[in-house]
């Protein structure tokens, strides 16, 4: 039978060289592990605190990781692992406000497998 086609899986179809974006997946994210979850909510709830008691900037680094740390935010794990990374350095300089908060981001990077 001449003509049957049978495609499983991905497939890429690109014409020219510009302005490429790549494959975009389109799948439904995994479900969050729980104990996952629930150390990121924990740490979100710290983080509200300490954004009163920090300067404006670090304040400000606050306000732009929050969202990609939310336990609901479509992130990819680099993105997710480089917010940790800021807040903790935020935190870090907020001496003894910010060591429960640095231990809080490296029980959630050994979790995500980052450490």
């Amino acid at each position: 039978m001449s003509g049957d086609n049978y495609h499983f899986g991905d497939s890429v179809n690109m014409y020219g060289g510009t302005h490429n974006t790549g494959m975009v997946k389109n799948t439904a994210p995994t479900a969050m592990d729980p104990e996952l979850r629930s150390a990121i909510e924990a740490l979100t709830a710290q983080l509200r605190d300490l954004r009163a008691q920090v300067p404006p900037l670090s304040a400000q680094t606050i306000d732009e990781s929050l969202p990609v740390l939310a336990p609901d935010a479509v992130v990819q794990p680099q993105a997710r692992t480089s917010a940790l990374m800021a807040v903790a350095g935020v935190a870090a300089t907020a001496g003894a406000l910010g060591v429960p908060i640095v231990e809080a981001v490296n029980g959630i990077l050994q979790l995500l497998g980052a450490r």
